[in-house]
């Protein structure tokens, strides 16, 4: 699979990428390639921003230069890719729409924005003519798209088959099931006088599960209500 970043700091790639098990897989399962969106620039300063019509703070990148990077990185694939523009404006990433944008085996463009933004018509035209998704980590506002295309990079990849030593840890996180993730206990048995739950230890399979549901859904109750909610409804509808 391949990834292709658009940005103007090539420098800050792969970055964390290159660590752990997404790590150990590029250039495997999957690569990367990193394209400075300064490069597209057809004025001799190289220029790839403008100040905003009808004024306002900062600059404004400009929709030829971005139209030119994409329409190059699209041209390294043969099938369509998912096209993804990192932006407040976009929808809140979740676990669903990772899967989702895993399942395209074609692999990935990310349009990594600076400044203030992008011209709103280059955002338009690749929406209508190549189905660009806008995609946003949360309700807060960063510098430029990369930390965020990182962000979905690694929690896309993740469900890649062979990139994750065991399939279960995907099936079982948090949000998998539409609850946050049990806790989890390793040795020592006893640590600072507490003990891990005594059902971890007795060896029943059954019980293990049950308790870990339960505490689960207790966890998800707790913390998220929003998600706990959703998955009354859902888990209602499927009885």
């Amino acid at each position: 699979m391949l990834v292709t970043i658009l940005t103007l700091f090539p420098e800050m790639f792969p970055g964390a990428l290159s660590h752990s098990l997404l790590g150990k897989a590029l250039g495997k399962l999957w690569d990367l390639k990193v394209v400075n969106i300064r490069d597209f620039a057809t004025d001799k300063h190289r220029t790839v921003d403008d100040t905003p019509y009808g004024g306002g703070a900062g600059m404004v990148m400009k929709p030829d230069v971005v139209d030119n990077a994409l329409k190059y990185a699209l041209s390294l694939y043969n099938d369509m890719p998912e096209i993804i523009y990192m932006t407040p404006h976009g929808k809140i990433l979740n676990h669903s729409t990772a899967k989702e944008i895993s399942a395209n085996r074609a692999g990935m463009i990310f349009l990594c924005g600076r400044y203030e933004g992008i011209d709103q018509r280059v955002i338009d035209y690749w929406k209508l003519n190549y189905n660009m998704r806008e995609i946003s980590i949360g309700d807060y506002v960063l510098f430029g798209g990369e930390i965020p295309a990182m962000v979905v990079i690694e929690t896309s990849l993740r469900f890649s088959a062979g990139i994750m030593n065991n399939k279960t840890s995907v099936e079982e996180e948090s949000f998998a099931n539409g609850l946050l993730e049990y806790p989890q206990y390793t040795r020592p048995t006893f640590w600072n006088n507490i003990a891990v739950p005594e059902v971890l230890l007795s060896g029943n399979h059954k019980e293990i599960s049950s308790w870990r549901i339960s505490i689960s859904e207790q966890i998800t109750q707790s913390i998220r209500p929003d998600l706990w909610q959703i998955y009354q409804k859902q888990h209602k509808s499927t009885k």
